[in-house]
């Protein structure tokens, strides 16, 4: 099910201006359609409510944001206003509100300004100019009243500070709205004894809204014994495009991942997943095993395909994999590997599914005889992350129950990997291998945490702040 996302937009004046100060009404309404068009480059969805002066205007831009659904309201204050216009347009819609406290210049010209010979002009040209004005008048009540609201200051033109910092809080509402329907598929079980991923799913509805769909992994493999041979062959030539697949992979195992990469595209067509996480022992059963074992490679495309999977049936960082998705940085599944003391890097990686749009270079697959600490054999993924910058994140469960975003940046440098047929890359951190370590540790995370491509914790925090979530960055 598509659903787009919403930007409600409006400004604020006083009607009572416009007699006394001619002109001063078109101007502001010329400087808010230049913010529409601006937030209309970011994302075209944008309810404009237009210039709100009054009281039964404000009703009116409040009635039309509910029934409008939108996600985030941006405020654009164009001079003083009574804080009474403002709060009726944005109390019921319950959404966050983004004010832009934007000057329409670098500086009043003071000279030409003072040089003007009709006061009353004079005052009509110092409130064109009067943004600023009425800003803690609003903040006052907003927090009095239990508006969560952000700010952004700045200038209308040629600020790309102020505009980038826009753009980021567009992007992050993007990826609030795309986790508020996200359909997470979650098939099988823990891994057994893994306390630290163990979750409660109604804190997940909680913080980040969406659907969690219990999957039993007889559906999967009802599914794969419905697959055509045509099928198999036209997924094994994907693979071939798609994968660096070694010479040593025997034919047998490829047409297993084949048949399992078609089932799992049709379980999640059926289910219409946006992320996945899954485990399941399989002993005991010869076709959930089968479907278990040859998984990998299907889960890889769904992960490029924006439809993370993660492995351990790691749910918490199935959510995190999906937001470092959704703002396009991909988001592959890893945990510590090993520590290089003597380059000053941490190896990174994992078993199972990687993100391979996000992979330096192609992906291989190779055969292993055994799937470490599980059930199975058959084929996997070696990869790295792109050589640059990256952004891990992990989505942690505090004590109290509610749930913390923990960032870090880093780069992503060449050098030796394990080729072991895992994920698994090299990682430098600016506070060097040994401090991020014990400080990351220390905010209690799962193992787990996705990695994504580019420096993005500016925006993660921005997501946090629209959905009421603690962040904390790392370096």
């Amino acid at each position: 099910m598509q659903h787009t996302m919403k930007i409600g937009l409006f400004g604020i004046g006083l009607d009572t201006y416009w007699p006394q100060f001619p002109g001063l009404e078109a101007r502001l309404e010329h400087n808010l359609a230049t913010v529409a068009g601006k937030l209309q480059a970011i994302h075209p969805q944008v309810i404009n409510a237009g210039l709100v002066d009054n009281i039964d205007k404000a009703f009116a831009a409040g009635r039309l944001f509910r029934s409008e659904d939108v996600d985030i309201i941006f405020l654009h204050v164009t001079t003083y206003a009574l804080s009474a216009t403002v709060l009726p347009v944005v109390q019921r819609a319950k959404v966050p509100v983004i004010v832009l406290n934007l000057s329409p210049a670098t500086a009043i010209d003071y000279t030409a300004f003072n040089a003007m010979t009709d006061r009353t002009s004079m005052t009509g040209e110092w409130l064109a100019h009067c943004a600023p004005c009425p800003v803690p008048e609003i903040a006052n009540v907003f927090r009095r009243t239990g508006i969560r609201f952000h700010q952004v200051t700045g200038m209308l033109h040629d600020d790309p500070e102020c505009w980038q910092e826009i753009t980021a809080w567009v992007e992050a509402a993007r990826v609030a709205h795309t986790m508020a329907y996200n359909r997470m598929g979650c098939m099988g079980h823990y891994y057994s004894g893994m306390l630290d991923i163990y979750t409660d799913l109604t804190r997940q509805y909680a913080a980040f809204g969406g659907h969690i769909e219990l999957l039993e992994v007889e559906e999967l493999a009802s599914l794969r014994a419905a697959v055509s041979s045509s099928e198999a062959k036209a997924r094994i030539m994907h693979f071939g495009e798609m994968f660096d697949v070694q010479p040593d992979c025997p034919p047998a195992e490829l047409e297993k991942a084949a048949i399992t990469s078609v089932a799992l595209d049709q379980l999640v067509a059926r289910h219409q997943l946006g992320s996945m996480a899954y485990y399941y022992k399989g002993t005991g059963n010869a076709d959930n095993e089968a479907a278990i074992a040859s998984i990998i490679l299907g889960n890889s495309l769904l992960t490029a395909r924006s439809i993370p999977v993660a492995g351990e049936y790691e749910i918490k960082n199935a959510q995190a994999m999906k937001i470092m998705d959704s703002f396009g940085a991909g988001g592959s599944f890893t945990e510590y590997y090993a520590m290089d003391f003597k380059e000053d890097v941490v190896l990174m990686g994992h078993d199972g599914p990687g993100h391979i749009a996000i992979a330096e270079g192609k992906t291989r697959v190779r055969p292993l005889q055994v799937y470490h600490g599980k059930v199975g054999s058959g084929l996997s993924v070696e990869m790295s992350v792109k050589h640059g910058p990256v952004t891990l994140l992990s989505v942690v469960e505090q004590p109290n129950g509610d749930l913390l975003l923990l960032t870090a940046e880093a780069e992503s440098v060449p050098g030796p990997i394990l080729q072991i047929g895992n994920t698994n890359s090299r990682y430098r951190f600016p506070i060097g291998a040994r401090r991020f370590v014990n400080d990351w540790n220390s905010h209690g995370p799962a193992h787990h945490c996705a990695v994504g491509v580019g420096h993005i914790s500016h925006k993660i925090e921005k997501l946090g702040a629209l959905l009421g979530l603690a962040v904390k960055k790392v370096c």
